[in-house]
C-alpha cells in the first residue's frame, strides 16, 4: 500500500501543471503553434523584448487536454509569449514564427500531425489583421504552399510542468541535442534581434 501511495505521489507530482504567467501588467501575450513547443518555447526566449514562453495546448474546443490526450482532443502544441510591446511588436514576433519553421509542412521534422501544425492564434481584430498580412507575404514566397492556421484564441491550457524550460532543463536529451538546438541555432543566424 505504502508503494502504490509513493507511486501516485510521484505520477501527480510528475504530471502536475502548477506553471503560472508573468503578472506584470505591461506584458502582452501572444500564442504560437509550429511543431515541438520545446523548440518554439526556446526560439521565443531567446528573441530580445520576450520575458517568458510557456509550453501549452490550443486550437481545440476539448476541455483539459494533456500531453496524453491532444492526438485525440485536436489541440496543437503551442506556446504562449510574454512579450514586452516598447521592445518587440505583434508584426516582429511573426517573423519569428515564420523565421524559425518551414510554413509549408504541417509540423517541423521530425515531428509532424494535426498536433504540431502551423497555427498563428490572435486575440483582437488588430493581430488578425497583422497575422492575415504576413500570411499572405508568406504564402506569396512560397507560392502558395503555406499551410498556417489563423485562428482567435479561445482558451490556452499551460503544459505540464516538465514540459517547462525543457531544453534548458534537459541540454543533453538526445531530441534537444539532434532537434531542438539544432532549430534554435539555425533560426539565431537568420534572424538578428536574438540575446546573446
Amino acid at each position: 500500500m505504502r508503494l502504490f501511495i509513493t507511486i501516485v505521489l510521484f505520477t501527480t507530482t510528475l504530471f502536475a501543471q502548477t506553471t503560472k504567467a508573468p503578472t506584470n501588467p505591461k506584458l502582452k501575450v501572444a500564442y504560437f503553434a509550429s511543431g515541438c513547443f520545446w523548440c518554439v518555447e526556446a526560439i521565443y526566449e531567446s528573441v530580445s523584448g520576450v520575458e517568458e514562453a510557456i509550453s501549452g495546448y490550443a486550437g481545440s474546443t476539448v476541455k483539459n487536454p494533456t500531453y496524453r490526450t491532444i492526438k485525440k482532443t485536436g489541440h496543437a502544441e503551442t506556446v504562449a509569449v510574454y512579450y514586452n510591446p516598447k521592445l518587440i511588436s505583434y508584426a516582429a514576433l511573426i517573423d519569428v514564427f515564420y523565421a524559425s519553421q518551414d510554413p509549408t509542412t504541417v509540423g517541423q521534422n521530425p515531428d509532424f500531425g494535426h498536433n504540431y501544425r502551423s497555427i498563428i492564434f490572435y486575440n483582437n481584430t488588430d493581430e488578425r489583421e497583422i497575422a492575415k498580412a504576413k500570411f499572405t507575404d508568406i504564402n506569396t514566397r512560397y507560392q502558395g504552399k503555406a499551410v498556417t492556421e489563423i485562428q482567435q484564441i479561445d482558451k490556452f491550457y499551460p503544459a505540464e510542468d516538465y514540459h517547462q524550460d525543457f531544453e534548458k532543463r534537459n541540454p543533453d536529451n538526445s531530441y534537444i541535442k539532434a532537434v531542438s538546438i539544432p532549430r534554435l541555432k539555425r533560426f539565431q543566424e537568420n534572424y538578428k534581434n536574438t540575446k546573446h
